[in-house]
């Protein structure tokens, strides 16, 4: 596949034109896309640790103990052809044991490794990754903030519906969900900051560079500490409070160099923020309910029945801001193949690292979750800023450093404390 870029440029702005040379292009890049989708359906399916499998196979082995003391169907013998006892046998193999181990060691270790927590890992960062990357192409071929930010944003959740239903109709992919009426209607809350996060995000995107926008979602935990502690009573520590001028400073730091800085894209971003706060919150209350964990069956279809909420109380707004020229949007949908590709692709990569990252968190301690965020966070910052082109001033990167670095010790400082303390 090959791309050709032409970068014109005006006296404020410049925009990027991408052209496709083969007419398989874009066929191929959604074949990649898919690819993802099933590689995520494989490692759901992956049960850990693989030690399980070597001891089932080992169990069956006719020259093997079993554990209930029954005999084995090979005996061991010594030169002579005589049976050898069970501490004839242990002292005859005493020598060579060292070997074994030495040689046996690696395998050891890696029987123990978690590998569908390592491949969760890795898709939820790659697919972060290629979804801020395929957002802000298909706003951009869509005219930016200008554009359809609201509409492209919804079809986005449109995609992760499509994908999540698909998992349930799919044989053996996984079971639909037994939940109620009345526990639809409690979700709906959660739904709802859901979708004004996502839609909040994406014009965040569209209206500045990736790089800004990223940063200033990254002081959610300021807006998470003051929605917590004010409007749902829960304590927030004296050492976190403490942290959020780390936080804050940061983010301004990052602003004053930024290039692409637009006052809509920091509105957005930090209305993107106080979603996510009262989403969080909410999302505690509602796992407070009674037979809700049951009903649900698992952390995906949680996620793929909020999907859906969110994307139909996501319609009156598109129509509200873009219905009046919905018929522009779909004729450019067909003509425009930059468009059409990274408008699916980047709803089949968000639903695919959304789902991804909570079920790597949930598997993981609150430690790892905050290290694991701060690195994703840079990655992506960095990673699409290059891609994309977008301003790496050495000031936006110090501001850069020091709100993430302040987020990760926001959220670790209580369990830092806590272990000084027990020392």
């Amino acid at each position: 596949i090959s791309a050709a870029v032409e970068v014109v440029s005006s006296d404020k702005y410049s925009s990027t034109v991408f052209k496709v040379t083969t007419s398989t292009a874009a066929e191929m890049k959604l074949a990649i896309a898919l690819t993802f989708c099933l590689a995520t359906v494989s490692a759901f399916g992956l049960q850990s640790p693989a030690k399980n499998a070597v001891q089932s196979v080992r169990s069956n082995l006719p020259f093997v103990a079993s554990k209930s003391g029954g005999s084995q169907l090979v005996q061991p013998i010594d030169i002579n052809g005589e049976t050898m006892s069970a501490t004839a046998l242990k002292s005859s193999t005493a020598g060579s044991s060292g070997v074994l181990k030495a040689r046996g060691g690696a395998l050891d270790a890696l029987k123990n490794v978690d590998i569908p927590l390592l491949l969760y890992f890795v898709f939820w960062y790659v697919g972060n990754y290629y979804y801020n990357i395929t957002n802000k192409l298909a706003l951009k071929a869509a005219g930016g903030s200008a554009g359809f930010p609201m509409t492209i944003s919804s079809l986005q959740l449109a995609v992760g519906c499509l994908y999540g239903i698909f998992l349930w109709v799919a044989p053996d992919a996984r079971a639909a969900p037994s939940v109620t009426v009345d526990d639809i209607i409690k979700m709906l809350p959660v739904a709802f900051c859901f979708m004004g996060a996502h839609s909040a995000s994406v014009f965040a995107l569209s209206a500045g560079a990736v790089s800004f926008g990223q940063i200033v979602k990254a002081a959610e935990p300021a807006f998470a500490a003051v929605v917590s502690q004010f409007l749902y009573g829960k304590d927030v520590s004296k050492a976190k409070w403490l942290c959020l001028p780390i936080v804050i400073g940061g983010v301004i730091l990052a602003s004053v160099k930024e290039l692409d800085f637009a006052v809509s894209a920091l509105v957005s971003a930090c209305i993107a923020n106080l979603f996510a706060a009262f989403k969080g919150n909410e999302n505690k209350k509602l796992m407070e309910t009674d037979g809700l964990k049951d009903r649900l069956g698992s952390v995906g279809n949680q996620f793929a029945l909020t999907t859906i909420l969110g994307w139909l109380m996501s319609i009156p707004l598109v129509v509200i801001k873009e219905g009046s020229k919905w018929g522009e949007f779909v004729e450019m949908f067909k003509t425009n193949p930059i468009l059409s590709y990274n408008l699916i692709a980047s709803g089949l990569w968000f639903y695919g690292y959304n789902e991804l990252a909570t079920m790597t968190l949930k598997k993981t301690g609150a430690v790892t979750q905050s290290v694991a965020n701060t690195a994703k966070r840079v990655i992506v910052i960095v990673g699409v800023a290059i891609v994309l082109g977008e301003s790496l001033d050495p000031i936006k990167l110090l501001g850069c450093g020091i709100g993430i670095g302040g987020v990760l010790l926001y959220s670790t400082i209580d369990t830092i404390l806590a272990s000084k303390e027990e020392v």
